[in-house]
């Protein structure tokens, strides 16, 4: 079969750049060119995109080898149907390697009908780095690279306010877009660039404040002969990506007027705050996943899907969302409950293999930022513990002890954790185990056992799941507390 490119196929022509995006990997392409693709097909959004590769090695030749055509495969779970569709991508104009062709990407800020900027750098990408200056070609970090762009387009457009860009980068940060601002106003200040280039971007650009999600695993190389069965060319760029779709980004009225996503079935937020979807998403979705992972692989499950699957460790994490999690979330229950059922559907998305060996990674952490809100929420509110999350929480302390029925457990934690715990599980003293790991306030950033009952209820648990395993431990374990 013959690659797919331009010439080949019935995409010959080139939308106009009005999008220079940062990054050319798989999140990016089945993510944000996916959404733009729908603008292009509902709101006649007329919009092309110039990829710039921001590190010195990436796709820029594969994807200016098809002309920026590739598929993206789009498969999930949703009210119980699994969902397969498919999609060949035309919105990219050309690819840009700064490293290879600084001009070309000079360039880029004379385009006239260029009206948006959109990133996603990594979560490293959005770096200050002190020995970037505006002479190199180009300079290091993402955000100086931006600066240099910026200011060419601020002195070839004179400084018209109708050049200014919008700004949404979509690296996995918090208030990444204000972080994202303050790093290129600083290099402002270091490269002595003007007042009137800094009012130029403070007053003409605006910069927008992003959550985005959608699980992206890349390219499916495992199964490439049954993607590539599905087509009638060559494509070295397939991307495979869970249906799932979420953006939420900080805005007004006029970014809506800007893009018109309510033309489209997408679920794009633009909001005032972003910050109560951040925390839903924290809360909830992360949050479910670090609370299943001890219990699960304590109860012997080896994936996501196995979990939520499962009658017991299913009804488990369901109780734990809807009847703990979400009760301590100020937001619309209908809408909490709405989103809750979308993320068990993409736990039991059968196209996805996410084992719990895999997110087990830093697991104390995870519970204080993810679970743990919860847990203390839900007591501010009830005056009693959360049944589920208080169980989940004992479970955690007792996967640390690193070994369940003779095999190791996949603790994977930093040295000193990892040392902590070795040292407390050589006493068979479930109440001092329970209240050291409360009271160390280096993992909590404050002394558990003030809470009310709880070093009772871990002590019980944990007793339970050693006596009892974790299933028949649960059972006990709601009977002692009563």
């Amino acid at each position: 079969m013959e690659k797919i490119n331009r010439s080949n196929s019935e995409f010959s022509n080139r939308l106009p750049i009005k999008i220079v995006q940062f990054g050319e990997g798989n999140f990016l392409r089945a993510f944000v060119e996916y959404a733009i693709q729908k603008l292009n097909q509902n709101a006649d959004f007329n919009a092309g995109i110039a990829v710039v590769q921001p590190i010195d090695k990436g796709l820029v030749n594969m994807i200016n080898a098809q002309d920026g055509l590739y598929t993206l495969f789009m498969k999930g779970v949703k009210k119980g149907e699994e969902i397969q569709e498919k999609e060949l991508i035309t919105n990219i104009v050309k690819a840009v390697d700064p490293y290879a062709s600084f001009d070309e990407y000079l360039s880029l800020a004379k385009e006239e009908e260029l009206a948006f900027i959109i990133s996603n750098t990594t979560e490293a990408g959005i770096e200050y780095i002190a020995s970037d200056l505006p002479t190199m070609q180009p300079p290091v970090s993402f955000p100086a690279k931006l600066t240099v762009l910026l200011h060419e387009r601020f002195k070839h457009f004179n400084g018209a306010a109708d050049k200014g860009l919008t700004i949404i980068p979509c690296e996995l940060i918090n208030y990444n877009s204000d972080t994202l601002k303050e790093v290129i106003l600083k290099y402002c200040t270091d490269w002595k660039l003007g007042q009137d280039f800094v009012s130029w971007l403070l007053n003409n650009c605006s910069f927008h404040n992003t959550l985005v999600d959608r699980i992206v695993p890349g390219y499916p190389k495992d199964q490439i002969e049954e993607y590539n069965s599905q087509l009638d060319y060559k494509d070295d760029l397939i991307v495979s990506a869970e249906s799932f779709f979420l953006w939420v980004i900080e805005g007004d009225d006029e970014l809506k007027a800007k893009l018109p996503f309510e033309k489209t079935d997408l679920d794009v937020k633009i909001v005032e705050d972003m910050q109560s979807y951040r925390t839903r998403k924290v809360r909830i979705l992360n949050g479910a996943h670090t609370a299943m992972v001890p219990f699960s692989l304590l109860y012997g499950n080896e994936t996501v899907k196995e979990t939520v699957d499962n009658a017991f460790t299913g009804e488990f994490i369901n109780k734990a969302v809807f009847e703990e999690i979400n009760e301590t979330l100020n937001m619309d229950k209908q809408e909490l409950a709405s989103f809750s059922e979308e993320i068990l559907d993409r736990f039991r998305n059968p196209f996805i293999k996410h084992l719990l060996s895999s997110i087990a990674l830093n697991s104390i952490s995870k519970f204080k930022v993810r679970v743990l809100p919860s847990l203390t929420g839900y007591v501010d509110i009830h005056k009693t513990l959360p049944v589920h999350l208080t169980f989940a929480f004992a479970a955690l302390i007792r996967f640390y002890k690193g070994t369940w029925n003779g095999q190791s457990l996949p603790v994977n934690d930093s040295e000193d954790i990892v040392s902590f715990f070795d040292g407390l599980w050589k006493s068979d003293d479930y109440e001092k185990i329970a209240r050291l790991t409360l009271q160390n306030k280096s993992f909590w950033d404050e002394d558990l056992t003030e809470i009310s009952g709880l070093i009772k209820a871990i002590t019980i648990a944990l007793e339970e799941i050693d006596a009892n395993g974790i299933e028949a431990g649960f059972a006990k374990f709601q009977e002692r507390i009563k």
